[in-house]
């Protein structure tokens, strides 16, 4: 990864800082001088670190690392009685911890802020991690899921807390520790449940600094962690920039990358049901969950059938003059190389807004309680081709299943990330999960099920679909180590 000079850096970083400030209707803070350096590198010589908050990386590495030692000693027990208290604090304080986090953000829905710090109870964790054992002629093998050690792990600002805790039981279970870099806009948040978690694992377990966290995150710390000694594995949850800067990094990265979630509703779907899955995965906090819902194409012969079940079923259709002011509001669009077509942007004031904001900037009136406004557009809309996360929900019709699932691989960009399909013929089933070979394919059912909610398996925040690994458990951040005792040892 390229490194920059500091001013040029710290010129970069207030940017950023300032688009992010402005896209959520605050004030920009003002430029700050920049802070007399410490021995390694960052923070301030005399800044001061409390339960796993810091300003500097490489402390905030070295206290982690101190505190994987430290955890190893304690054995699986240990690790099991993190994850106990970590479970515990996500949902004593779901409500005051979303609430907090919906004043930093500002984005998504406060119920569903809530929601998602309740069911992190739902993530493995050392149960998931069962030894594999070989015996025969020659002795007996045994291979264990042993830890990396330090892990370095980047936080989405559109789940910032829920992420975190997630990552925590997983990657503490299999026995690491972690630093993380959350984004800035989700800072604050990050802080304040690491500072929770840290107090009450020193008092509990006797152990210090098990979860860290920066502060004040920038790309500065960023690349300062990627290149840190200490930290062995990382772990990106976030957008396309960050993922290929981790993978640049040189260090093993497991990240969650982009997704664009399909549906294809075919003529002989229940219609009323997936009209209610649709509003329930694509509605939730305000459509910011990755899985969610992005965009649907229905078979022609039922389309007409199928936007009144989403009327019926609470959601809003605004008309094509609407669409047309919303799309304004909601993208700008930038001129492809070359002098080629041009590219949509989407305007993150509106990520994660709430459907009346949307229906304001369309001119359109909508009930009270609207969870998700509709609109028929083509294959081709800035709102099907882009991963928008605004809960306005593009319904795009097309003549047979087969161009459906044709025209929603090339919406879902080869991400391979998320699909679904609504449908009673099994055939069409097994053919559109073929073409998509998405990490996550929901049949009957909302994007939500996906993730054991309404539907059988685990949850996690961390759907590493960039490089592989799927939805992330315990086992992700870990090595296999095969231990081997030679001869016969065999009584049979």
């Amino acid at each position: 990864m390229k490194t920059l000079d500091p001013d040029t850096l710290r010129a970069v970083v207030e940017s950023v800082v300032s688009r992010l400030a402005s896209s959520q209707g605050q004030p920009a803070p003002a430029p700050v001088a920049p802070p007399a350096k410490s021995s390694c590198g960052c923070g301030s010589p005399g800044s001061s670190e409390k339960h796993g908050v810091f300003t500097c990386v490489d402390k905030a590495s070295a206290a982690a690392q101190d505190a994987h030692l430290h955890l190893k000693k304690l054995g699986v027990a240990g690790r099991a009685r993190v994850i106990e208290i970590v479970k515990g604090l996500a949902v004593a304080n779901a409500e005051p911890w979303g609430r907090f986090e919906m004043e930093e953000t500002k984005i998504g829905r406060l119920d569903h802020k809530i929601g998602k710090l309740l069911i992190t109870k739902n993530v493995p964790g050392t149960e998931w991690l069962q030894p594999y054992a070989m015996s025969g002629d020659g002795g007996i093998t045994l291979e264990e899921y042993a830890p990396f050690g330090v892990i370095g792990a980047i936080l989405p600002v559109t789940h910032s807390v829920p992420t975190l805790t997630g990552n925590v039981i997983n990657m503490v279970a299999a026995g690491n520790s972690v630093v993380f870099n959350p984004h800035p806009g989700g800072a604050r948040s990050a802080a304040m449940a690491v500072s929770a978690y840290n107090e009450a694992i020193k008092r509990e377990i006797g152990i210090e600094n098990l979860i860290t966290t920066i502060e004040s995150p920038s790309l500065e710390s960023f690349d300062q962690l990627c290149k840190n000694p200490n930290v062995a594995l990382l772990a990106i949850t976030g957008g396309p920039a960050v993922v290929n800067a981790a993978m640049k990094s040189g260090k093993r990265a497991i990240c969650a990358g982009p997704g664009n979630p399909v549906v294809v509703v075919d003529e002989t779907a229940d219609l009323a049901r997936a009209a209610r899955s649709v509003i329930e995965g694509g509605a939730f906090d305000n459509n910011l969950l990755c899985i969610g819902e992005k965009v649907v194409f229905v078979v022609g012969s039922v389309f007409n059938r199928f936007c009144e079940e989403l009327t019926k079923a609470g959601a809003a259709r605004i008309n094509p003059q609407e669409l047309e002011r919303l799309t304004a509001a909601a993208f700008t669009f930038k001129p492809g190389e070359g002098g080629g077509c041009s590219h949509a942007s989407v305007n993150r004031a509106l990520v994660g807004a709430d459907p009346g904001v949307l229906a304001k900037h369309a001119g359109a009136s909508i009930p009270s309680g609207t969870q998700l406004l509709f609109a028929e557009t083509d294959a081709d809309h800035p709102f099907v081709q882009e991963e928008q996360m605004m809960p306005m929900m593009p319904i795009v019709s097309v003549p047979d299943f087969e161009t459906g699932v044709r025209e929603a691989k090339r919406a879902e960009h080869n991400y391979r990330h998320s699909a679904i399909i609504h449908t009673k013929d099994v055939d069409h089933m097994t053919y559109m999960a073929k073409e998509m070979d998405t990490t996550i394919f929901v049949k009957n059912g909302a994007s939500v099920a996906g993730l054991g909610l309404g539907g059988e398996g685990y949850l996690s925040y961390s759907i590493a679909t960039t490089t592989g690994e799927g939805i992330t458990t315990p086992k992700t951040f870990t090595r296999v180590r095969r231990c081997v005792l030679v001869e016969n040892l065999r009584i049979i």
